[in-house]
């Protein structure tokens, strides 16, 4: 599957909601690669640590590979650090110390530190905010962080190998076209058509 197929089939399950920094580094290169010791080259330790624990909550590991397995918190730090502009890196940090911030103040540790209950509880509180926020008459000109990050999260997830062979169907060589095919006999989404 080439990267321009894969966003596109990104941005279809997103809505086409896909902004033009995650877009434009999934065509310049950047992809999901499991690595087994992440080291960042944009983020600090601790923030890469960070969204790779929200990262693993938005898609968790269940019967398929979870955010961590597939690579997500590298394929993140590499999209922050090489294809997002300056404001938007400075916009995704702001976003992710005061999401740390507001761990602190609600649960006395940083994100990171929390036990994993409280941790999928403040990434719940700030999604549902920010989905209303987005919903309400007058949205926020920018998209909130945790928005970006489950952006980054799906988009570094279903361009991953384990994202698109083993969640997507993926038919290397694919057979005849059947148009119009009732999701109930395919099963799920395809990576591939």
């Amino acid at each position: 599957m080439d990267r321009r197929e894969a966003l596109q089939r990104t941005a279809m399950m997103l809505g086409y909601a896909i902004s033009a920094p995650a877009m434009m580094g999934v065509l310049n290169g950047c992809k999901a690669t499991p690595e087994l010791a992440f080291k960042p080259v944009f983020l600090t330790e601790d923030m890469a640590k960070m969204i790779a624990e929200i990262a693993e909550i938005i898609i968790p590991k269940i019967d398929t590979p979870g955010a961590k397995e597939a690579g997500v918190p590298i394929f993140i730090d590499r999209m922050i650090g090489e294809c997002y502009q300056k404001e938007d890196q400075d916009r995704f940090i702001k976003g992710a110390n005061d999401f740390d911030a507001d761990a602190k103040t609600t649960y006395g540790d940083a994100f990171i530190e929390c036990e994993p209950a409280k941790q999928k509880e403040l990434v719940y509180k700030y999604h549902t905010e920010a989905i209303a926020a987005m919903k309400s008459d007058a949205p926020p000109k920018e998209r909130p962080f945790i928005l970006m990050m489950k952006e980054l999260t799906m988009l570094g997830f279903f361009t991953s190998e384990p994202g698109a062979t083993q969640v997507l169907q993926y038919q290397a060589v694919p057979g005849s076209y059947k148009g119009c095919v009732p999701l109930s006999e395919v099963g799920r989404t395809w990576a591939t058509s």
